[in-house]
């Protein structure tokens, strides 16, 4: 099982950290042990004194397949679930500021809490999901699928040429807007056209 993640995949969010609006997905993954379900706790890394949350929607690969073709790629994902990329945003500027790859600010033990999956076939428009992310009650962040810069079939066309694809995989699509610092106390909740799915107590 492999957990793809894609960066700067909205327009508001590359523009809000002065990033440059990418012309191909910018792909990135974390390990295993990065997921924390159930609506387990999440525990704040003693590494990171500036620790982001990023919402998003992630797809569920339904089977295997290398190169797929664009008239196909809507065949290999069959449910979403609301995730959350946690990132050490000081870790993250460390190492970028020094060319090194920042996989410890992104793929650290518990650093992306995932909800239960829902079948697409129980969405309205899977072309544009609408989902928030809550924090302490308060919507932080906002976003509509119909936003992203490389939609669903896209990712699943530009990984799978890089990776074969097998049952099971993630892909973490990309944040809207809003991202913002956690702290010790905060619970986050996030959102699938208003069915609270995901809750996220930060320890």
């Amino acid at each position: 099982m492999k957990i793809f993640c894609i960066g700067r995949n909205y327009v508001d969010h590359a523009k809000e950290l002065n990033n440059p609006v990418p012309s191909e997905p910018l792909v990135f993954m974390k390990p295993p042990t990065a997921l924390v379900v159930n609506n387990k706790p999440f525990f704040y890394p003693d590494f990171t004194q500036d620790l982001h949350h990023e919402g998003e929607i992630v797809l569920r690969v339904c089977k295997n397949g290398r190169s797929v073709q664009p008239g196909f790629a809507h065949r290999y994902y069959d449910a979403v679930a609301f995730g959350i990329d946690f990132t050490a945003r000081d870790v993250q500027e460390r190492l970028k500021q020094k060319g090194q790859p920042w996989e410890i600010a992104k793929g650290f033990d518990g650093s992306a809490p995932l909800s239960k999956w829902v079948p697409l076939e129980e969405l309205r428009d899977v072309k544009n999901i609408h989902f928030q992310l809550k924090k302490n009650g308060q919507v932080v962040q906002n976003g509509q699928t119909a936003d992203l810069i490389f939609p669903f079939d896209a990712l699943i066309v530009h990984i799978s040429r890089y990776f074969t694809l097998q049952k099971g995989d993630m892909i973490f699509t990309g944040t809207p807007a809003g991202v913002g610092p956690v702290q010790i106390g905060d619970v986050l909740e996030g959102f699938i056209e208003d069915q609270l799915l995901l809750h996220c107590a930060v320890k």
